[in-house]
C-alpha cells in the first residue's frame, strides 16, 4: 500500500502532512515515489491566497481524470477543506474524502476502510488513531511533530487557530479560534525528538506568541514560560541546539518574551516580526491593533536587549484604500528596520473576509508595480547584509550533500541562510553544528569552509 502527500500553504500544513504521514507508516503504508502511481493520495490544501485554491482545483480536475484509467483513493485535508467542504464533494465527486480541520479524529477510521478495499493484506492493528493525535480540544486534534525518521529539524505545532481577524485573511474562519497545547504535551515531545537526534525545532502556530497553555495542575503557561521550559528539556537531552518559532503578532510580543529570547542560548536569534505596512491608516484597516510607532519601538527593545538578533518580515502591498503617501511609508518603514529577509506579497481579496468588500481596490498594474519596488528595495537590503557577513565565522547545521556537488555539502545558519561548505568530511558533520568561515557569498547562499565540529 503507498502514498504520495502533496502539501500547499504554511508550516503548519507541512506538520500536520507529516504528522499524518506517520499514522501511515505505523500502518504499514510506504511512500510512493511520485503521485500518478500511489494508492493514496493525500492533498493538503492552504486558503489563504485563492491562487493556492485554484492551483488545489486544477489537481482535482487532473487527477479526478485519471482515476478513469486506475483506482486510487484521494483524500483533501487542510484549511480548503474546512471552507468548501460541501462544494469541493459537489464539484469532484470522484474525491473519496474531505477532511476538514475538525474532522481529522477520522483519519484511523478512513484508513481502515481504504486498506480493506484495496484488500492487498490481511493487515491488522491495535493501533489507534488516539496514539497519534492528542485527544480534542473544543473538537480540535492536535498534530504531532512533523518529525519524519532521520529527520534534523521538526516542527511541533503548539496551538492552532487565530482570535485576530485581520480583515484580509481567512485563518480565522477555517481554523477558527485560537487553542493551545498542554504544556505536558509539548514537552514530551520535545523529549522524544531530543531522543531521537533531532537538532533544531520551530514552535508554530498562526499567533504563536499567545500561547496560553496549562500544566498539569491548571495552572496557565504563557508562551515565553513554554519558551523557557523547552529550552530546559532541550538543554538537559542537549541534542536540540536550535529552538525557533513563528509566526508572531506585534501586539502580544512581550517585554519578558524578549527578556527569554535574550538569555536563553537556545533559542535562535532570527525573529519573524510581521509587520504588514508601514502606514497607520492601512494598519487600522487591516485591523492589525498596533501602530508602525509601536512596532519601531518593539524593533528598538528587541536590537537593544538582543543586539545580534535578525528580523524578517511578512509585508503586504495594495490593499484597498493605500494610496502612494501610504505605500511611501511603508518603503520609509523598510529603510529603517533594514530587515534580513521578507515575504511580500500583493493583496488579494478572499471571499469571506472583511475586506472581500471595501472599496477604492488597487488597480492590477499598481499592485504589481509598488510590490515590485518593495522586492527590489528588500532584495538590495538583504544581499547588503549577507555581503557584511563575509569572513564571519559561525555554526552551521549540516544536512545533507549538496545536490549540485556531491563533494560538497549543505546546511543553513542559525539566521536560516542557506550554507555550503567546500572540505568538510560527510560522516563527521551531516547531523552536526559545524563552525564554518563565510567565503563568499552567491545569490542567497554562503560558501563555507568548516574551521571545526562544534558537537
Amino acid at each position: 500500500m503507498t502514498y504520495f502527500f502533496e502539501t500547499y500553504g504554511c508550516q503548519m500544513n507541512v506538520a500536520e502532512s507529516a504528522s499524518v504521514e506517520q499514522l501511515l507508516l505505523k500502518r504499514g503504508w510506504e511512500k510512493a515515489e511520485k503521485a500518478d502511481v500511489c494508492d493514496l493520495l493525500i492533498i493538503n490544501t492552504c486558503s489563504v491566497r485563492i491562487t493556492a485554491e485554484t492551483r488545489v482545483f486544477g489537481r482535482l480536475g487532473l487527477f479526478s481524470a485519471l482515476k478513469k484509467k486506475r483506482a486510487f483513493s484521494i483524500i483533501l485535508m487542510g484549511c480548503m477543506a474546512e471552507r468548501l467542504h460541501d462544494k469541493i464533494k459537489k464539484d469532484f465527486p470522484r474525491l473519496d474524502y474531505v477532511v476538514g480541520m475538525f474532522e481529522r479524529n477520522q483519519f484511523t477510521a478512513i484508513f481502515k476502510e481504504i486498506e480493506s478495499k484495496l484488500n492487498k493484506t490481511d493487515y491488522h492493528s491495535e493501533f489507534s488513531g488516539e496514539d497519534f493525535l492528542e485527544k480534542p480540544v473544543s473538537g480540535y486534534h492536535f498534530a504531532e511533530s512533523s518529525y519524519i525518521e532521520g529527520a534534523f529539524q521538526s516542527f511541533i505545532p503548539i496551538m492552532n487557530g487565530c482570535n485576530n481577524f485581520c480583515t484580509y485573511c481567512i485563518v480565522p474562519y477555517v481554523r477558527g479560534r485560537e487553542i493551545s497545547r498542554s504544556l505536558e504535551a509539548i514537552l514530551a515531545e520535545v523529549e522524544e525528538l531530543s531522543e531521537k537526534g533531532v537538532r533544531e525545532i520551530t514552535l508554530l502556530g498562526q499567533n504563536v506568541n499567545s500561547y496560553r497553555g496549562k500544566d498539569s495542575e491548571g495552572k496557565l503557561i504563557t508562551f515565553p514560560e513554554l519558551l523557557r521550559r523547552v529550552a530546559r528539556v532541550c538543554e538537559k537531552k542537549d541534542s536540540i541546539r536550535w529552538i525557533r518559532f513563528m509566526s508572531s503578532h506585534p501586539k502580544d510580543f512581550s517585554d519578558e518574551l524578549i527578556t527569554v529570547i535574550a538569555e536563553e542560548p537556545r533559542v535562535c536569534k532570527l525573529i519573524h516580526l510581521p509587520v504588514q505596512h508601514g502606514s497607520n491608516a492601512v494598519l487600522k484597516r487591516m485591523n492589525r491593533s498596533y501602530t508602525r510607532e509601536h512596532y519601531l519601538s518593539l524593533v528598538d527593545k528587541l536590537r537593544t536587549k538582543v543586539p545580534d538578533s535578525a528580523l524578517s518580515t511578512d509585508i503586504l502591498i495594495g490593499f484597498p484604500g493605500e494610496s502612494e503617501e501610504d505605500f511611501e511609508l511603508t518603503l520609509d518603514l523598510m529603510r529603517q528596520v533594514q530587515f534580513d529577509s521578507a515575504f511580500m506579497y500583493h493583496y488579494n481579496p478572499r471571499e469571506g473576509t472583511r475586506a472581500y468588500d471595501f472599496p477604492d481596490r488597487i488597480p492590477d498594474a499598481v499592485r504589481i508595480a509598488r510590490l515590485q519596488q518593495v522586492i527590489d528595495l528588500q532584495m538590495k537590503t538583504s544581499a547588503e547584509k549577507m555581503r557584511n557577513r563575509v569572513n564571519h565565522i559561525l555554526p552551521v547545521l549540516v544536512e545533507s550533500r549538496s545536490r549540485n556537488n556531491p563533494d560538497e555539502l549543505f546546511g543553513h545558519t542559525e539566521f536560516g541562510e542557506m550554507a555550503v561548505l567546500t572540505g568538510a568530511d560527510p560522516e563527521n558533520s551531516i547531523g552536526h553544528f559545524v563552525k564554518v568561515q563565510i567565503q563568499s557569498v552567491q545569490g542567497k547562499t554562503f560558501r563555507t569552509i568548516p574551521i571545526k565540529s562544534e558537537d
